[in-house]
């Protein structure tokens, strides 16, 4: 494209008055002045970390419930405001929160303590050191004066995942290492059965308390869109309907407030983009489309190997015509897969599990049936938007170098 027609783009889009006053307040990441229908859930975790004011280290606490819930939104409300009054009275707290998603920070043990010392202003290299080493200058570091740490780690089952648990367990008894300093633990988790696979000792030491997060109901859910539309639109953007379709979208998708608020921004974002002065229940409707394609292809892309053989076997059945398939079809197809992609296969058992776990991820319908004496299997469908499939396919074929 010329670049004229490029600059044209941006001069246009400069041209135009937006329909959002402060789009921030619809992201994930936004902790709003006043969080609604979490009052139980925030006195319970204020009155666990209450002794902190008393420098007296409180319990660790396991927040968990499903995307969406305001677990992490409930975290940093109510550490901010231990932080305020911590500040007005000269108490020493410290609160660092870590995204253990993001690969950069936690996809090895030495990393995620690297970046819990660089919280305090130590400087480690990215590699290099033996991680007893890491270990030793992050207790330095944080032992140097008397402080009490709130160490928030989101989406703790996803380092579990990558790490092992190990740092857990190494996290939740670093007291017995330190003189001055005393550091507590909140750990988030969208998986309810998270610490059902951990280690006894850790599980014992991590989840000392337990706040669980339901999900959110519809009228529930256009209470929080009404108060954030209020301060993220201009007056009379939003039009009739449009809040109580989205409430009804992310009340489906088990009362998931995040990607309630998602679905608003995107319907604004679409709506802006085609130079319309309102947000219609058409534009919720292509908001809807979007995030599910962007969600699935993310998803895909950010599988292990093994998993995406799994759905490359999944979909090449599919492209037979097989609507429906079971576990023993899949298993032969993936076997021949991993000879051409240089995979040592793994057990039928173990692919049936990831089959589940594919499941779990909403890319397919794996539904465990009886098959009597011969035992049980699962009845194994595809259920992606059919728009979405060919694409998924190439990326599959690309990343696994198969046709």
């Amino acid at each position: 494209m010329p670049t004229n027609e490029i600059s044209k783009i941006f001069e246009n889009f400069l041209e135009k008055e937006s329909l959002f006053i402060e789009k921030k307040v619809l992201q994930a990441s936004y902790t709003p002045e006043e969080l609604i229908h979490r009052d139980e859930e925030i006195k319970q975790l204020a009155k666990i970390l209450a002794p902190a004011l008393r420098t007296e280290k409180p319990s660790n606490v396991f927040l968990y419930g499903k995307t969406g819930t305001g677990k992490t939104v409930t975290a940093q409300y109510t550490a901010a405001e231990i932080t305020k009054i911590s500040k007005e009275k000269n108490i020493p707290i410290i609160v660092v929160y870590v995204n253990c998603k993001l690969s950069r920070i936690a996809d090895t043990e030495y990393r995620v303590i690297a970046q819990l010392a660089r919280e305090f202003g130590k400087n480690i290299p990215p590699t290099g050191l033996p991680t007893d080493e890491v270990y030793k200058i992050f207790f330095q570091t944080i032992d140097h004066e008397k402080q009490l740490i709130i160490l928030i780690l989101d989406e703790i089952d996803q380092l579990v995942k990558k790490v092992g648990d190990e740092i857990i367990y190494n996290l939740t008894r670093i007291n017995t290492s330190l003189k001055n300093s005393q550091l507590s633990i909140i750990g988030i988790s969208n998986d309810l059965v998270f610490t059902d696979h951990l280690d006894p000792r850790v599980k014992s030491s991590l989840s000392e308390e337990e706040i669980i997060f339901p999900p959110y109901n519809a009228i529930q859910l256009q209470d929080i869109l009404r108060r954030r539309a209020e301060r993220a639109f201009k007056k009379g953007v939003i039009n009739q309907g449009v809040i109580e379709k989205c409430a009804a979208y992310a009340a489906r998708e088990h009362g998931d407030a995040r990607r309630a608020l998602e679905l608003l921004r995107v319907a604004g974002e679409v709506a802006e983009r085609n130079g319309e002065q309102q947000v219609t229940i058409t534009h919720i409707d292509a908001a809807e489309e979007k995030i599910e394609r962007d969600r699935v292809i993310d998803i895909v892309k950010t599988q292990p190997k093994q998993q995406q053989t799994t759905l490359f076997a999944i979909f090449s059945l599919y492209a037979e015509k097989k609507n429906v398939m079971y576990t023993g079809d899949v298993y032969d197809v993936y076997k021949t897969s991993c000879k051409k992609v240089g995979l040592q296969p793994l057990t039928q058992r173990r692919v049936s599990d990831i089959i589940g776990e594919l499941d779990m991820l909403g890319i397919i319908n794996a539904k465990v049936i009886s098959k009597g004496r011969f035992g049980r299997t699962r009845e194994i469908s595809v259920a992606i938007p059919q728009s979405i499939k060919p694409k998924i396919i190439t990326i599959l074929q690309q990343s696994l170098n198969v046709d």
